[in-house]
């Protein structure tokens, strides 16, 4: 039985076309802030939740999202070769317990990492929708609840602005990585505004940043402390405090993968943590948790709490750009996990339609696929209901990355490594991998509970059922793969 090869240059598709080095870690970074730019969904969602005590969870959580990002940099920098970030590194890093788990752990984390990423677009788009409500004062619209109970009422001017903005950002993923790599630079400056000034705002009139608020990190009145409550908030904020490592999608199309992979990773990282613990200081001592706040325009509301009969004007300043940063977000999530599927099919573990390569030199089908999905998840409504289904996939992607992580240091230590941590990294990538495995299993089960406040469990089934979903896929490549080949399925794969 011959084995699986990993070919040692960009891949080629039939037509022989493939994916085009045409970025460097600028480009890399840019995009990659489409993962930072999901605070302005977690954050005040957890705030309004948990109070102070939010902080130090999102700290220790996103700091585990800057390791990542490290440990994904040295990844990165060895494999030049394979596109798609986290899950691409899978099959790769788990050849030590032999081929067939190999292609499998790839295949299976590449599905699961796109059922993490390509629900950011929905999400940033009722978020994106939202502002552009709050700050032109557009009507709501009549509030439709498509899929009934398991989802929430949204508005059909939501809905008009949403889909309409998913489709507008395929346009710039269609066109290839260095046209898209140029407008997500101008959309992550952007956003870089928005997201740091927000931080700072308190500055102008320190008078109105409650430092007593903060002090102590209590919960709100009446919400008591369990191990429950606070496991199923990091099931839910790990979807989005970890996803700095959006930007390790794009390595592989960098002019010099080796040396961008380090310097994209640590800056991502560092700004996220930046961004994810101080965006829940501000909320924190400027607005608290009040059940004025809505978590949906939250940066608006600080606004006007600072600055009083002033706020419109600011909050044309910051809301604006904001919404374009939220726009980044929806075009990484098109773009980036489109090129895990991409990277997977010719893996040979997903369907070949996900292969197909346009003239520009992108996944376009894959792409086509995200924005579509993206479109039905819209009809869920609420982002906190479409995290905890999303999550299941996100969350197990980065169990099966880290778990592969310490495979790779410790039976492969002889291999040369552009970028390498040091040896203790590789039993801290295991005990994160055994973490997160428990949050996923333990917090995913309680959190439509206890963070959606649905008693029962059809958003976790829901998330399983898609998750699982893997498998048909699979089994259609090879039966697609023995058809072509006018027999049984061929042993080339190992699988």
């Amino acid at each position: 039985m011959s084995e699986i090869t990993t070919p040692t240059a960009p891949r080629v598709d039939a037509d022989g076309q493939g994916l085009v080095r045409s970025t460097d870690w600028k480009g890399a970074f840019a995009i990659g802030l489409a993962g930072t730019i999901l605070v302005t969904g977690i954050d005040p969602a957890a705030v309004q939740a948990l109070g102070a005590a939010a902080i130090p969870l999102i700290a220790v959580l996103t700091a585990t999202g800057v390791v990542l990002c490290l440990m994904l940099a040295e990844l990165a920098a060895m494999m030049p070769h394979r596109t798609g970030g986290l899950p691409s590194y899978a099959y790769e890093t788990y050849k030590p317990l032999g081929r067939r788990t190999a292609a499998h752990a790839g295949g299976l984390s590449a599905w699961a990492y796109w059922l993490g990423w390509f629900p950011v677009a929905p999400i940033n788009m009722i978020l994106a929708a939202a502002y552009l409500v709050d700050i032109f004062h557009l009507p709501v619209g009549h509030r439709l609840q498509v899929f009934g109970s398991i989802g929430s009422p949204v508005g059909l001017t939501t809905l008009i602005v949403a889909v309409l903005g998913i489709l507008l950002m395929f346009v710039p993923c269609y066109l290839g990585i260095k046209f898209g790599a140029g407008f997500a630079a101008v959309l992550g400056v952007a956003s870089m505004v928005p997201l740091t000034l927000f931080i700072l705002l308190p500055l102008a009139r320190p008078s109105k940043f409650h430092l007593a608020a903060v002090a102590g990190f209590h919960l709100p009145a009446g919400v008591h402390a369990s191990f429950g409550l606070f496991v199923a908030w990091a099931f839910v904020m790990t979807w989005s405090v970890l996803a700095m490592e959006a930007a390790a999608c794009y390595i592989g199309e960098c002019r010099e993968p080796t040396r961008d992979a380090k310097i994209a990773m640590s800056v991502e990282g560092g700004y996220g943590l930046f961004t994810f613990v101080f965006t829940a200081v501000v909320i924190v001592g400027v607005v608290g948790v009040t059940a004025n706040v809505d978590p949906l325009t939250v940066y608006t509301q600080v606004v006007s709490e600072i600055f009083g009969s002033h706020a419109e004007a600011v909050q044309y300043v910051l809301g604006i750009p904001l919404i374009i940063a939220l726009t980044l977000s929806v075009l990484n999530a098109i773009a980036g996990s489109a090129r895990s599927l991409y990277q997977v099919a010719h893996d040979g573990m997903l369907p070949r339609w996900f292969m197909k390569v346009n003239r520009h030199g992108t996944p376009a089908r894959a792409m086509a696929f995200n924005a579509a999905a993206s479109i039905v998840v819209l009809f869920f409504g609420s982002p906190v209901r479409i995290y905890v289904f999303s999550n299941m996939g996100y969350l197990s992607s980065i169990a099966v990355a880290l778990f592969g992580y310490f495979l790779h240091r410790h039976y492969r230590p002889e291999l040369a490594r552009p970028v390498r941590l040091p040896s203790g990294a590789k039993w801290v990538a295991l005990a994160l991998a055994l973490a997160f495995a428990f949050i996923w299993a333990y917090g995913g089960w309680q959190s439509p509970r206890l963070v959606v406040g649905e008693d029962n469990e059809r958003l976790f089934f829901l998330g399983l059922a898609v998750l699982l979903a893997y498998l048909p896929l699979y089994w259609w490549r090879r039966y697609s793969d023995g058809k072509r080949a006018g027999a049984e399925p061929p042993e080339r794969n190992g699988v």
